[in-house]
């Protein structure tokens, strides 16, 4: 089989394609043909090796993948040849509270072998079977992008019909938190600093948009949105860049759902605002195999499908990581297998 490998140090010029022996079942697991793999930041952030500056290497990175099962071990039950699937993130977290002994050692892409590889053998309680209308491209985008945009608003928050959400950013979280927010009929406010991104997000249901480059201070923007009120969820992705705007404009019983640090880690924070406003900020790591499952039942049920902006093929791996080094995408990078 074909898959591709950083070695030889960190950087996306150390990802190569490479041969390697073809992998078989062992007992409680299934043999996956993988058609296309999606890349996620925490991908980019491995490959420069600044996830996990510890990382042993070789690593076949991307914990997003799609295929086919083609053989299933002894004792197998969940899925069958023949089906098509997708890899979740954490395999050992199938339910309830995360542990470190579920998530730990067991998330795809790092430190465990991801989905860049034609051939893949996971354990059957870590594969979930896919929407049917869904193609192998875009059940790719699933695992991690859209599990943590619906544990945010679905699993964590509970989000409601004509409640209000702001998404901050195009990347691939915060487009699916905009589909699955107006799948539950909420009203939907997004930002980013290009205006053609925010058309496309006009176009996928986004009710108001703000580009934050040219409105510095789109808290008070979003404020006048919502009559003063302010919004209930916000898919908070931005880290010390946008935090402190967020509780400016958050509602009061409102909830900040802290997934990404794209402008850093850390930044100074008045927790008057949380405190006298009755805010709560909830990190969100992904989510269970549980999480997968239902929202799965959601999109087949809806006939969702996931916005794939570029598929590239796996000979180009490393223009498909520079092109999200970029951050011109608007939506989910794929790589395809075929």
């Amino acid at each position: 089989m074909r898959a591709a490998l950083i070695d030889g140090g960190f950087g996306i010029d150390n990802v190569k394609v490479i041969s390697r022996p073809d992998p078989a079942p062992g007992p409680g697991q299934v043999l996956i043909r993988v058609h296309a793999a999606s890349l996620n930041y925490r991908d980019l952030l491995t490959v420069r090796g600044h996830y996990n500056p510890k990382q042993p290497l070789p690593l076949i990175p991307c914990s997003d993948g799609a295929g086919e099962v083609l053989a299933a071990g002894e004792g197998v039950t969940r899925v069958k040849p023949g089906d098509k699937v997708a890899g979740a993130f954490a395999q050992g977290w199938i339910g309830g509270r995360p542990t470190r002994e579920k998530v730990q050692a067991t998330t795809l892409g790092g430190p465990r072998d991801g989905m860049l590889a034609e051939l893949i053998c996971l354990h059957e309680s870590g594969v979930v079977v896919l929407p049917d209308h869904l193609s192998y491209n875009e059940g790719a985008t699933l695992p991690c992008a859209a599990v943590t945009a619906w544990s945010a608003l679905v699993r964590h928050g509970h989000l409601k019909a004509g409640e209000t959400v702001l998404t901050l950013g195009t990347g691939g979280v915060s487009v699916f938190a905009l589909q699955l927010a107006r799948l539950f009929g909420a009203e939907v406010i997004i930002t980013s600093s290009s205006d053609a991104k925010l058309e496309c997000a006009r176009e996928f249901g986004a009710a108001h948009t703000i580009n934050y480059r040219e409105d510095p201070q789109w808290s008070r923007t979003v404020r006048a949105l919502t009559n003063g009120e302010g919004v209930d969820h916000i898919v908070e992705v931005g880290g010390v860049g946008t935090l402190t705007q967020s509780t400016r404009c958050v509602a009061m019983g409102g909830n900040i759902y802290l997934i990404g640090v794209l402008a850093g880690p850390e930044a100074p924070l008045n927790l008057t605002p949380v405190l006298m406003q009755d805010v709560r900020i909830q990190g969100v790591f992904v989510g269970p195999v549980e999480a997968f499952e239902e929202m799965n039942r959601a999109i087949a049920a809806s006939g969702l499908r996931p916005v794939i902006d570029t598929v590239f093929p796996l000979d180009e791996v490393q223009e498909a990581f520079s092109y999200m080094e970029s951050g011109e995408h608007f939506g989910k990078i794929v790589i395809s297998m075929d």
